[in-house]
């Protein structure tokens, strides 16, 4: 058995959630008199790719330390909406089972592909990455619940869409575009669409249930797309955390492996060695326009 896995780098320059604590790295220790390197580090938990906690948004939920190993390793699929949904667009339930079957109990992995415009990526775009991406509705969470999935995951800055945060008061020039794409594709305004009773419904009306989600996934996720695999998110063993930083990884056999990282031998690479196969950027260009 092999890895893929499908993390993001984690450095200095990982863009965190808007408004939250960046990573800082301090040294306190240095080989020279000292004789080892040590660092201090502050940084929020919603940085690079991390995993969600009920508690993060649900206050008699599980915290971190409160997730067992068979709850976040199974079975799950890899389902690639980068030809489905651009900018500030929609993503259903219906474009995800035309591409994967997915099973009661399943892992769901979505790759928008705006993992691509991440800051380790040749087409980094800070701004695209977290306030453009495309997210679900309400009958999308719905069919999340009727799946009974045990956890989500998304190549981007939130499981939510962004103009169903706070970044839609955040960032009104950007809010201004996606209400010109709402109105021309869904007839209706943010305002309509999102009202008040959806805001950031993948947080608030799925915590409950014990459906929580991981955001900022990379790696290299191109090689495993509209496939079934098993799927680990790794945590820290974190008593009272509301989230936590972690690894998320595929599991597939040696023989694929092979198969794989020659696979990956022939597109291009970013800066860390990671998959970039820049069809997904160009799909998503086309989509937006």
């Amino acid at each position: 058995m092999k890895f893929i896995d499908l993390t993001i780098p984690l450095g200095i320059a990982t863009p965190p959630w808007p408004t939250y604590e960046p990573l800082q790295v301090k040294y306190f220790k240095r080989l020279a008199h000292n004789g080892a390197n040590g660092e201090l580090l502050t940084h929020s938990n919603h940085i690079g790719t991390h995993l969600d906690g009920e508690i993060h948004f649900h206050t008699p939920g599980k915290d971190m330390a409160d997730l067992k190993l068979d709850f976040l390793v199974n079975q799950g699929v890899i389902v690639d909406l980068s030809d489905a949904a651009g900018d500030y667009e929609i993503y259903t339930s219906q474009m995800v089972e035309e591409r994967v079957e997915v099973k009661e109990g399943d892992i769901l992995i979505i790759h928008t592909g705006y993992h691509h415009f991440g800051w380790d990526h040749p087409a980094a775009d800070e701004i695209r990455y977290m306030v453009k991406h495309p997210g679900p509705d309400r009958e999308f969470a719905e069919w999340c619940k009727a799946k009974n999935l045990r956890w989500l995951g998304v190549d981007c800055g939130s499981a939510d869409h962004p103009m169903n945060t706070i970044v839609r008061d955040w960032m009104p020039r950007q809010a201004r575009e996606a209400e010109k794409v709402f109105q021309s594709k869904y007839g209706a305004g943010l305002a309509e669409v999102f009202d008040d009773t959806k805001y950031q419904l993948m947080h608030l009306e799925m915590f409950p249930y014990g459906i929580i989600h991981a955001e900022c996934l990379g790696g290299d996720i191109d090689l495993l797309l509209n496939r079934r695999v098993t799927i680990g998110f790794f945590p820290w063993r974190f008593v009272d955390g509301e989230a936590s930083i972690g690894r998320c990884v595929a599991f597939v056999e040696d023989d694929e492996y092979e198969e794989l990282m020659a696979k990956k031998a022939g597109i291009p690479l970013t800066k860390f060695g990671d998959a970039n196969d820049p069809e997904h950027v160009k799909r998503l260009n086309e989509l937006s326009g």
